[in-house]
């Protein structure tokens, strides 16, 4: 990322800070009610947004990542490098923080339990602990509807539908694990709750945008499935919003959010083929509208996987099982929760992402 691109991402912070009254109202009650914020995974598309956000307001944040990343520092954040499978190192880096928001995990389709594991259920281990110890009270943790899905339409779900009792993917299955440890953790002395973001994307993004924009241009990226199943998206800023209603919400003596999850979208359910074919469209490329059957992309994405781990390959493969299956069926979801009980509204639709999207890949 250039250093024009992060000032630009700040400057359209503030925009939006002025053009929206009840962000600005949420970051100046946060900034009355916490001195010293920590973020696991700062480096990252989410958590660069919500450190963005923090020092927007001036409020005091230590950011946690195994990189560099000097546009943060240049910003105010103190950054810590460490890896969150190190108690020990994070630990030392929480010291006089009294707001933990963990953003970081290991994402992703491909890989063995190991690489999953350690980071997104040891690591929420060590930071639970970590708070514990330390007499944090406030711990936001990000988690995905990938802990529900278990390769069958959700038309609409809510947060009493149950984790998959089938997982796809170690992805799914570590952060399952992590989140019911946060909920679990949750008591008089720490505060928790679990965010479900769902396919976050806008300006910036390292990975939904483009890994379609790659495809597209290799000639490589079809629809799955005979029929157009409806996705529930959330740009970005939408996202690092519903993290900071979530924080602020834990400040009070008896929040509502407390040891809950929450799944949180644009409130924009949009077919896949359309989402993907705004995306390009942003890119200047051409609409995709090629199709593979759902069943022969499952086939293929099983036979790829038995391949790669025969020949132990550390790549991802261009389908597996899950993926087939995220790709040819609906997951959208009920968001009346959210909204509820931390007044969540997006604060950017999809067509207004769109239009951020395209001006900053104009600018790259």
């Amino acid at each position: 990322m250039t250093k024009d691109f992060f000032q630009q991402q700040v400057q359209r912070d503030l925009d939006l800070i002025a053009e929206q009254p009840q962000l600005a109202q949420t970051l100046a009650q946060l900034k009355q009610q916490v001195t010293r914020v920590f973020v696991t995974g700062a480096g990252g598309f989410l958590g660069k947004a919500i450190c963005r956000f923090l020092r927007a307001e001036n409020i005091a944040v230590v950011g946690f990542a195994r990189g560099t990343y000097p546009d943060l520092t240049a910003l105010g954040v103190e950054m810590k490098q460490g890896d969150i499978a190190d108690s020990q190192a994070l630990t030392k880096a929480m010291h006089g923080c009294d707001l933990v928001f963990h953003v970081a995990s290991k994402a992703g389709v491909w890989g063995s339990k190991q690489d999953y594991f350690l980071p997104n259920v040891t690591g929420v281990e060590n930071l639970i602990a970590a708070c514990e110890q330390l007499g944090i009270d406030k711990l936001v943790y990000t988690s995905t509807p990938s802990v529900t899905f278990d390769g069958v339409d959700e038309n609409g779900v809510d947060e009493s539908y149950p984790y998959a009792s089938n997982f796809l993917n170690y992805y799914g299955e570590s952060k399952a694990i992590a989140e019911q440890k946060v909920l679990d953790a949750n008591s008089p002395i720490l505060k928790t709750v679990a965010i479900r973001p769902h396919l976050i994307w806008g300006p910036g993004d390292p990975h939904l945008v483009p890994r379609v924009i790659e495809r597209a241009k290799a000639g490589r990226l079809k629809l799955v499935g005979k029929q157009d199943k409806l996705v529930d998206t959330i740009y970005v800023d939408n996202a690092a919003y519903a993290h900071l209603l979530a924080a602020l919400q834990l400040c009070q003596e008896q929040p509502k959010c407390a040891g809950k999850c929450y799944f949180v979208s644009n409130d924009e359910p949009i077919a896949m083929a359309k989402m993907l074919n705004l995306i390009l469209s942003a890119a200047h490329l051409p609409p995709v509208n090629k199709r593979v059957p759902a069943g022969v992309a499952y086939f293929v994405g099983a036979v790829l996987e038995t391949v790669y781990r025969l020949l132990d390959k550390q790549q991802e493969p261009i389908m597996t099982k899950f993926v087939a299956k995220q790709l040819s069926t609906s997951h959208y979801f009920d968001i009346s929760a959210i909204k509820r009980d931390l007044a969540y509204q997006p604060l950017v639709s999809i067509e207004q992402g769109m239009a951020l999207l395209a001006q900053s890949l104009e600018s790259e």
